[in-house]
């Protein structure tokens, strides 16, 4: 057997199921019990689910981080109520807990101690991929995940197939990790690194301070990968030594250094003979500050070409965990030093923790940035992911620092949203329009792309079907599904198009409500297009995006029995099986009913109900439709059985023995 990879050493490393003894690979499914998990404001649903279990002791309270990040500005009795129910429920199991204003969830992880070398991190949030840059396996998990790590410790796993990034070279002066991970996006953005594990390496990772690391590695979940990985050298050594310094002077001291040291010293590596599904090599000598969007980090633009065409903005974000530490914020002064923020631009402004604000206070870089006109928000997500005040409104135009800019996550859809680096953020703050602080030239890498192995199946399956003979089906398992076909003709439709934000953070919405607001932010002709019992069929990548588990379930309550699509996030998928929705994956259906469909999809149509039927043999692993069959990978045991049980929650409770 071939040899392993970082993250699969990682895996095994903390594997707890009966076969722990295997190596494992891409595509094996195992059980995890990770080191931390960490939620925010989902926190309280989270209880709910792990109340509903009917646990009433978390297994580890060593294991959970309660951290309210999101919906700080929101002063409601409600939200309020909210968090004051987190908190007691945090001090009743003896959870580590930080207040509104403490900073991001993410950011806490990392500067408080959490992740180290080595280790295996969790969060019900799509941007633990960060804690990758301090050579940890960070992944999300959803919130029916995070309640069953609170019931039991552990949770499944799909083990998913890595793919090398070597980098090469040094960044030149002025160029940032925010423009290695938009130029990453943008080279190879057609599903090179969808659902896989990247692992970084190479010459250049060396060049990269800690700042960076964290961008990229934070931001590879905008990528499509589940894991952002950098090995732990002496950049990673030196910024956890300085933290166990700052947290001792703070009167904080949970890291030590002995920790760190074994930590660093255990940290391992991958067999020289591990198996990689592809490579790609970035010089990053050439790169460039480059520019995500609008509204899309697939589409990348040289700064220097949008500088050309004078794009007007109207509002700019220095914010979120991607952007918005020290380093960012030092050097977005930097460019707005004895400047102005132009008139007829809002420029918000948010530390990514209370830590990293009052760092920027005393070394007088924050007064700076207020004294150019910087609004200053509360430590917290805020904008980034649509709460709170300075959202982007009907025609407006935004350049923000946040790591992600689908189409109404920071406001109205009719606004248009453009990622980029702080120093750039900052520079077109007081232009008034995209611009640099200085001139680039509008040149980026070439693709450098090596395909190694084929890699398996993203899909929830780890049978290796082709859709020949015979799957065996659970007891209880339907063993065939028919339907009305229902096409959603577009690529990576997010979970911010199935379930926007309006709706992710509050309590009160019934399976009604949720049934209303199904794909709304998406299309909202969908609602009065489609009825109970129809087949989706969507586009590659669907589901990509944030980890909320509404934008399965909000499908289950519009009675949609499963799903078709060419490829999905592997975290949407979780969300799905674990809530019981049935998910496959099928390219060339997709392919054909976009063919049949094409007239419609031209003329603007979101939502298409074909006239055609679909019947789906689970047995024989085959898709009927419009006269045809078609293939795709046949169910294992565990999806089967999640949708048997009626979710992962029903497998704990029983496990439990309750």
């Amino acid at each position: 057997m071939a040899g392993q990879t970082v993250v699969e050493r990682i895996a095994q490393a903390h594997r707890t199921d009966a076969g722990r003894g295997k190596p494992l690979g891409a595509g094996d499914f195992v059980t995890i019990r990770p080191r931390h998990v960490m939620t925010h404001d989902n926190t309280a649903p989270v209880m709910g689910k792990f109340r509903s279990i009917g646990a009433t002791r978390i297994d580890d309270p060593s294991q959970p981080v309660f951290t309210l990040d999101h919906d700080i500005q929101n002063h409601s009795p409600e939200n309020l109520a909210k968090y004051a129910r987190i908190e007691a429920f945090a001090r009743e199991q003896g959870v580590d807990f930080y207040p509104a204003g403490e900073g991001i969830g993410h950011q806490i992880m990392v500067e408080r101690g959490y992740v180290l070398p080595g280790s295996f991190v969790v969060a019900s949030d799509s941007h633990s991929n960060m804690y990758g840059a301090l050579g940890t396996v960070g992944t999300p998990v959803v919130r029916t995940d995070a309640a069953a790590i609170w019931a039991t410790g552990e949770f499944w796993w799909q083990v998913p197939r890595t793919v090398s990034v070597v980098l090469e070279g040094e960044l030149r002066e002025g160029v940032t990790g925010k423009d290695v991970i938009i130029t990453l996006c943008g080279l190879y953005g057609q599903g090179e690194v969808l659902n896989a594990a990247v692992e970084f390496s190479g010459p250049g990772v060396v060049s990269l301070d800690m700042d960076s690391r964290l961008t990229i590695a934070n931001m590879t979940t905008e990528w499509g990968a589940l894991v952002g990985h950098f090995p732990a050298d002496s950049v990673t050594h030196d910024y956890l030594r300085w933290r166990c310094e700052v947290l001792a002077r703070a009167g904080t001291p949970r890291l030590a250094a002995d920790t760190v040291d074994e930590h660093m010293a255990s940290a391992p590596v991958p067999d020289a003979d591990a198996l990689y599904a592809s490579r790609i090599v970035l010089d990053l000598a050439r790169v460039t500050p480059h520019v995500s969007g609008p509204d899309t980090v697939q589409t990348m633009s040289s700064v220097a070409e949008l500088e050309r065409q004078r794009i007007p903005i109207q509002k700019a974000y220095l914010l979120s965990c991607n952007n918005a530490r020290f380093e960012d914020v030092a050097a977005a002064a930097r460019v707005l030093r004895g400047k102005r923020v132009a008139e007829g631009v809002e420029f918000y402004l948010a530390a990514a923790s209370r830590e990293v604000q009052e760092r920027a206070e005393q070394a007088g870089v924050w007064q700076e940035l207020v004294e150019a006109g910087a609004r200053v928000l509360p430590p917290g997500c805020g904008p980034c992911i649509g709460l709170g005040v300075g959202l982007l409104e009907p025609g407006e135009v935004g350049i923000s620092a946040t790591n992600r800019n689908f189409k109404g996550r920071m406001g109205s859809r009719d606004a248009r949203c453009y990622l980029a680096s702080p120093v750039v953020v900052a520079a077109s703050a007081a232009a008034g329009h995209i611009a640099a602080p200085v001139e680039w030239p509008s040149t980026a890498p070439e693709r450098r792309l090596e395909v190694l192995d084929a890699p398996p199946s993203d899909d929830a399956s780890d049978a290796a079907s082709d859709g020949e003979g015979q799957v065996e089906i659970l007891e209880g398992f339907p063993g065939k599904v028919s339907g009305r076909a229902v096409l959603l003709p577009s690529d990576n439709i997010n979970t911010d198009g199935i379930y926007g934000k309006d709706y992710t953070y509050r309590d009160d919405m019934t399976p009604e409500d949720m049934a209303r607001v199904a794909m709304e932010n998406y299309d909202p002709e969908f609602a009065g297009l489609v009825r109970a019992g129809d087949v989706l069929v969507a586009g590659w990548n669907f589901g990509t995006g944030s980890s909320r588990e509404q934008a399965a379930t909000c499908l289950q309550a519009r009675g949609i029995p499963l799903v078709v699509a060419a490829s999905y996030s592997q975290t949407y998928l979780r969300n799905a099986f674990n809530n019981g929705l049935i998910c496959l994956e099928s390219p060339d259906l997709v392919a054909h009913l976009r063919e049949r469909c094409a007239e419609a999809a031209g003329a603007g149509a979101k939502t298409i109900v074909t006239g055609d039927q679909i019947e789906v043999d689970f047995a024989a692993g085959r898709i009927a439709c419009a006269g045809e069959s078609f293939r795709f990978p046949a169910l294992s045991e565990v999806p089967q059985s999640l949708v048997v049980a009626g979710g992962v929650e029903n497998l704990v409770r029983r496990r439990l023995g309750l």
